[in-house]
């Protein structure tokens, strides 16, 4: 069975630690995921708009990197504005979570993401409160218990917050 292992950065260059050690210890970008507030608004990125989806949620492709070189280097980096949220930065599967269906839900926004990929609510309420604080949260697929437990031990050496793991759920495409 799939998991995600999940954590809290505290800023930027924390971050960029933690996503640098999973890429040295052989993670692809494709399973690393971020989210973070676009605190800089979307004056640091040039982006194209795109608004086809129904539930209102609006992402942009990054033309330029205001994120750094190793989160730039994660799979399909770019903006989110999540309406009644704001603008967050993210990649990784939690954009397609975030720019599905799971926006327009019941509990809507980030916790309506979150929940759609498998994380407990009172988990995923606690991760939104966090990001929306300014917090990255970073997720990572594994395939077995073995990879669970190396991500498990960067995140501890890195000294993030918040480290959790739980079943994937499938998320949208």
């Amino acid at each position: 069975m799939n998991n995600a292992v999940y954590c809290i950065a505290l800023d930027h260059p924390h971050a960029e630690v933690i996503v640098d050690r999973l890429k040295g210890a052989g993670f692809p970008s494709s399973d690393i995921s971020v989210l973070f507030p676009d605190k800089g608004g979307t004056r640091d990125f040039a982006h194209e708009q795109n608004t086809k989806m129904p539930e209102g949620a609006t992402t942009g492709g990054v033309a330029g990197m205001g994120t750094g070189a190793i989160l730039g280097w994660l799979a399909g980096i770019g903006t989110l504005a999540i309406p009644g949220v704001g603008p967050f930065i993210a990649a990784g599967p939690i954009m397609a979570a975030l720019g599905g269906a799971a926006v327009g839900g019941a509990a809507g926004g980030i916790i309506g993401g979150l929940v759609g990929m498998g994380i407990p609510e009172y988990e995923a309420k606690l991760y939104d409160g966090k990001v929306r604080s300014g917090n990255i949260l970073i997720s990572v697929h594994t395939e077995n218990s073995d990879q669970v437990k190396v991500v498990k031990q960067i995140f501890e050496d890195a000294k993030a917050e918040d480290i959790r793991s739980t079943s994937e759920a499938s998320t949208p495409s």
